[in-house]
């Protein structure tokens, strides 16, 4: 490879890693949009959040593309190439946390439009900005190339696992006490669920570090496991 081909690859595989970090952060606003308008009610920065879910369908085909080239014509090796691999695996995730914020927006928006009418007292803030500092803790583990800081993400989806379980028995004894709730309810719920995946998300995310950085595969593997790949040297 001549020193200027050599140039143009490291070229490549840095727009390849900006690009990714730049479909994060539009995901990131996305989601705090999202939260952000169903707290105050915002209609018009919620239909921003559905009709910029484009942008980030955008940036997954066009990563692909890019991906792909590289693939095909510079054939990396090592570490360059599970860094092509994860990145391929993790646009995938994000762009599915994308998703995840324009169901919360739409939810959102029903729920407004109805005068916020039999709402159901629940808490959804704490997890939601657990979620978003997940996400953001991820790509920051991602740029930083830090595999115990992927680590501390997946055992922070516990947490999460266990406030939509509570979320769950919450919203359930509201709708059997008073039916007048059901539908707030029901949107409520898909809020929370929404929120749970976009933390599975940042942790699949997370579980793709530690492969990129230790060349160790651990999904499915138990968070203790985790751990103990991203510490090993």
């Amino acid at each position: 490879m001549t020193e200027h081909t050599h140039k143009q690859y490291d070229a490549e595989l840095e727009e390849v890693r900006s690009r990714f970090l730049q479909m994060g952060g539009l995901v990131e606003s996305q989601i705090t949009g999202a939260i952000d308008g169903l707290a105050n009610g915002d209609l018009a920065a919620l239909e921003r959040v559905i009709v910029r879910d484009t942008e980030v369908n955008r940036f997954e085909v066009d990563l692909d593309e890019a991906c792909s080239h590289i693939l095909a014509l510079r054939q990396p090796t090592a570490g360059d190439l599970r860094m092509i691999i994860t990145v391929i695996k993790m646009i995938t995730d994000m762009e599915r946390a994308g998703d995840e914020a324009e169901k919360i927006a739409r939810m959102a928006k029903l729920i407004h439009e109805a005068g916020r009418v039999n709402m159901p007292a629940v808490e959804l803030w704490h997890m939601a900005n657990t979620v978003v500092t997940m996400l953001r803790k991820a790509l920051d583990a991602f740029a930083r190339l830090d595999a115990q800081a992927a680590a501390q993400v997946v055992r922070q989806d516990k947490s999460v696992d266990s406030e939509w379980q509570g979320v769950i028995r919450q919203l359930i004894t509201y709708m059997i006490e008073d039916p007048r709730k059901i539908s707030r309810s029901i949107e409520l719920l898909f809020i929370a669920k929404a929120l749970e995946r976009i933390g599975d998300h940042a942790k699949n995310m997370c579980e793709l570090v530690v492969y990129m950085v230790k060349g160790r595969d651990v999904r499915h593997t138990g968070v203790d496991n985790v751990e103990r790949e991203a510490a090993a040297g």
